[in-house]
């Protein structure tokens, strides 16, 4: 409860110690759940990433050859490899169309129909990511089935069913089918956050490129652009950890088959900890993915930090 002090300040806590020091205690299970849920666990899993280890029985440490095997193992490179894609799907794609349609959404359909309409469309485009990711990933896998899937039902009553495929399971098309069933699940996600980020845009701005001539593409590429470049930020970050660390939709469709066409290294680690049982090499996977998405967060933070300066 807020109370007066002899000196005339108003303080935010009956708590002793200076105004600093008062906030100590609110931040004591925060930090607890961080040490219990992730600082143990990581170190536990570094740990681990130096021994031998089935799971059960002794734990043998055996220095670095796990990490010897690791940047000898070729699945581990292309598992990376296919990250690489995944990250084109749940980035790259969804965010440049996010800017697209964010951008329709606000500057033509609720101009044109109203906000109502524009909200209406904005829900759809951001079911995919209400559902949970286990619901979307078995309706995909429907749709996608070789036998009575839709889309191999769909060629047949066009006629093409010589174009019917087995869309999961062939080494040729299983990684663009989850590149696209990702990109379906993701695009709601830069949308929502395009469309907020515009509403702080000044409409005079708009206004004033459409007396000196602008067009819609010029008006986007001069205001809305620069407009929103933080949500732009905040969308790329979040969302390239979050392609790096893809599993569920790995594990429910593709179980990073067939072969390794569809492999990444979240997959690759929990193979080789609960399949493979080998625990101490899944820790070395799991370290260096961990480690690469740090690397990258920190890059990333510290080149955010200078378009902001710059932008300033």
């Amino acid at each position: 409860m807020l109370h007066k002090i002899d000196s005339g300040e108003v303080s935010m806590s009956r708590l002793p110690g200076s105004r600093s020091s008062r906030f100590i205690p609110y931040l004591i299970p925060g930090l607890l759940g961080l040490l219990i849920i992730v600082v143990i666990p990581f170190i536990w899993n570094v740990y681990l990433s130096f021994t031998r280890w089935r799971g059960v029985g002794p734990v043998k440490w055996v220095g670095l050859k796990n990490w010897q095997r690791l940047f000898s193992d070729s699945t581990f490179w292309i598992s990376f490899v296919n990250s690489f894609w995944i990250i084109i799907a749940i980035v790259i794609i969804p965010t440049v169309l996010g800017l697209f349609i964010s951008s329709l959404l606000t500057d033509v359909i609720q101009k044109k129909f109203g906000g109502k309409t524009a909200s209406f469309l904005r829900a759809l485009f951001y079911l995919p990511q209400l559902l949970p990711v286990a619901v979307a990933a078995i309706v995909m896998g429907w749709i996608f089935r070789p036998e009575d899937g839709a889309v191999n039902a769909l060629l047949s009553k066009l006629g093409l069913g010589m174009m019917q495929h087995n869309w999961l399971g062939s080494p040729d098309s299983a990684l663009p089918v989850l590149m696209f069933i990702l990109a379906w699940i993701q695009l709601g996600y830069p949308i929502v956050i395009f469309m907020s980020g515009l509403q702080r845009v000044d409409p005079e701005l708009y206004e004033a490129a459409g007396l000196d001539g602008a067009n819609w593409w010029q008006k986007f590429y001069v205001v809305t652009l620069p407009s929103i470049i933080p949500e732009l930020m905040v969308v790329i970050l979040t969302a390239t950890i979050g392609a790096l660390k893809t599993f569920a939709p790995v594990y429910l469709l593709t179980k990073g088959g067939p072969g390794t066409a569809t492999t990444v290294p979240s997959y690759y680690s929990y193979n080789q900890f609960f399949q493979v049982q080998q625990v101490g090499y899944g820790a070395a996977i799991s370290t260096a993915l961990t480690v690469v998405i740090i690397v990258f967060s920190i890059v990333f933070t510290m080149v955010q930090k200078h378009v902001d300066k710059e932008l300033v």
